[in-house]
């Protein structure tokens, strides 16, 4: 088997014309978008000093996730997930232009930020659950599960990359530039939608109100009757909560527990980046055994005991080290949660299903960077870190050691 043929057997989906563009496209457009994620932590806590507000512009940009995500499926399944997608992604590159260019003139606000912030978050109603439920469209069923890895591994491949040339840009250049790249990055994204050629199915639009409360009531009590399902997602909702909050607790860590500047946080979210490419290829080369207890369980504990261990330190190497772990725990358990639910979920709905994944994924973001936010605030990072641990810890040990049988029917 040569080379080519290798690759077409461990990545069937970049055999579609239409998945490889929207692939690549996502490549430069996810390194843009970490590099923004980066230049904007780093600049609020400049204009402010205050890790609360930080918290405060998270906990806005995906407050609309957490109001709307179950009722976003409506939308998309109304219009053409393409035109969807290419107005959520021009609207994000003017965002981005308008940050970057109120950066560079030196009149950015704090109120500013807040307000692109919560822009973004609208528009991420619509945009994530829409390219989730597009790549089906793009590679069909057989290649949906390959699809999925290539796109988790692509994002955090640019988690390692966007946040290195960030943190340098910002030491040389100053926030702006980082921001007119992210608007830039967008451009990849749309040529590659306008040259994709699909056919969405638009279903019918003469749902009633009514029907869709009925439809969300059910999928709500077939999560509820259904224990798998039901545990696995307390189990992101809890996790999502408390104990993913880098973005908030990292830049404070790094910036008073290790005294380090831009270039340097930009490096310790780069280590993460990488655990977590590590983790998604891992996990994608063993794919074909299925999903594993074994994965679920020792993700939430290995992520918990990383934190706590974090939090006890106070060594920039030690740092970057443990959070390559975090990163491959991570995307461990969050991959396995994902598949987990999936596969055990009805045709019927599955839909209903991962709607209500996506709020307690990101939906509860607001949650945890106010939860994040405050805690840093009044006691430091380093003991937010250590209590983010342990409930990450405590509660993946309580649901292996009271709730196993229950969810897998032993």
């Amino acid at each position: 088997m040569n080379i080519a043929e290798r690759l077409e057997y461990s990545f069937p989906s970049l055999t579609h014309r239409n998945f490889r563009l929207f692939w690549l496209g996502q490549m430069v457009s996810l390194i843009g978008t970490w590099m923004q994620n980066i230049g904007q932590g780093w600049l609020v806590l400049k204009l402010t000093n205050s890790s609360f507000l930080l918290g405060l512009v998270s906990a806005v940009q995906f407050l609309p996730v957490m109001l709307f995500s179950l009722f976003a499926g409506v939308i998309i399944d109304r219009f053409p997930k393409r035109k969807l997608i290419l107005f959520t992604q021009t609207s994000f590159a003017i965002s981005a232009f308008i940050l970057a260019t109120l950066t560079a003139l030196k009149i950015i606000n704090y109120w500013q930020i807040l307000a692109l912030a919560l822009f973004n978050g609208f528009l991420n109603t619509i945009d994530t659950p829409a390219r989730q439920s597009f790549i089906i469209d793009l590679v069909g069923k057989k290649d949906l599960m390959n699809a999925i890895a290539l796109n988790s591994a692509v994002f955090n491949a640019a988690r390692i990359v966007g946040p290195a040339v960030a943190g340098i840009l910002i030491g040389k250049l100053g926030y702006a530039i980082c921001f007119y790249l992210n608007s830039a990055s967008f451009i990849a994204v749309i040529i590659g939608l306008i040259l994709i050629n699909v056919e969405g199915i638009t279903p019918k639009i003469n749902d009633v109100k009514a029907k869709v409360l009925d439809d969300l009531r059910d999928g709500l009590i077939y999560i509820k009757n259904t224990p798998i399902i039901l545990n696995t997602i307390l189990m992101i909702a809890i996790l999502s909560t408390f104990s993913m909050n880098f973005n908030i607790l990292v830049p404070v860590f790094t910036k008073n527990v290790l005294h380090r500047e831009a270039t340097d946080y930009g490096m310790l979210m780069s280590a993460m980046g990488t655990g977590a490419l590590i983790g998604a290829l891992t996990l994608a080369s063993i794919s074909g055994r299925g999903v594993k207890p074994i994965y679920l369980f020792g993700g939430g504990i290995g992520l918990g005991v990383v934190q706590i261990l974090i939090g006890i330190q106070s060594n920039y190497f030690l740092t970057a080290l443990l959070l390559a772990l975090s990163g491959w725990f991570m995307i461990t358990f969050s991959s396995s949660a994902n598949t987990t639910i999936q596969i055990n979920s009805a045709d019927e709905f599955r839909g209903r299903v991962m709607s209500v994944y996506s709020l307690v994924f990101s939906g509860v973001t607001p949650i945890g960077s106010m939860y994040a936010g405050t805690i840093s605030q009044r006691f430091g990072s380093h003991i937010a870190f250590i209590v983010s641990g342990i409930i990450a810890l405590v509660y993946t040990l309580y649901v292996l050691i009271f709730k196993y049988k229950e969810i897998y029917e032993i």
